[in-house]
């Protein structure tokens, strides 16, 4: 039983870095995506607006206004820097329509849930992918496949031990 403890140790360090990275998403819902929906779910302009001074005040506070989320290339739809510009420019659609009639007022909307959201089968938030774990996307990455390795490792360890005790 004693040769069993090691690689369940082993196991259990390893899902440290899933749980960071799941603890980090919500976070990320809480403090700035879900602002984001709300804002392109928003009916008026005002509602819109505070939704996405919201998102912008957790954005400029942790510095996700420039880089990529990428790892081992650059894609466009993993520019930061471009998502952030779209969100300011969405806030200066809102705040300049804010004296405007209805119907340019929901035209600014909908301008703003079509830069705020993709369409296709699902309408999902326009964000790039990985954002929650920036600017350490790299370190994750990497633990996140040494903790694949440790996983398949202590699992072969312990089917290899427990195979021998039943021998």
């Amino acid at each position: 039983m004693k040769r069993v403890i090691l690689p369940i140790l082993l196991i259990v360090a390893a899902l440290i870095t899933p749980t960071i990275c799941i603890v980090k998403k919500i976070q990320f819902k809480q403090d700035c995506s879900g602002y984001l929906k709300q804002a392109a779910d928003a009916n008026t302009a005002e509602m819109a607006l505070d939704r996405v001074n919201k998102a912008l005040e957790y954005i400029e506070r942790n510095h996700l206004t420039e880089g990529y989320t990428s790892v081992l290339w650059k894609t466009e739809d993993e520019n930061i820097g471009f998502w952030y510009e779209n969100i300011k420019a969405c806030k200066a659609e809102l705040e300049a329509c804010l004296g405007s009639s209805q119907l340019e007022k929901t035209n600014v909307l909908m301008k703003v849930r079509e830069s705020l959201t993709d369409s296709g089968k699902e309408t999902v938030l326009t964000i790039p992918d990985g954002l929650h774990k920036y600017p350490n996307n790299t370190t994750f990455f990497i633990f996140a496949w040494l903790s694949a390795i440790a996983i398949a490792g202590g699992l072969i360890w312990i089917m290899i031990v427990t195979n021998d005790y039943w021998m």
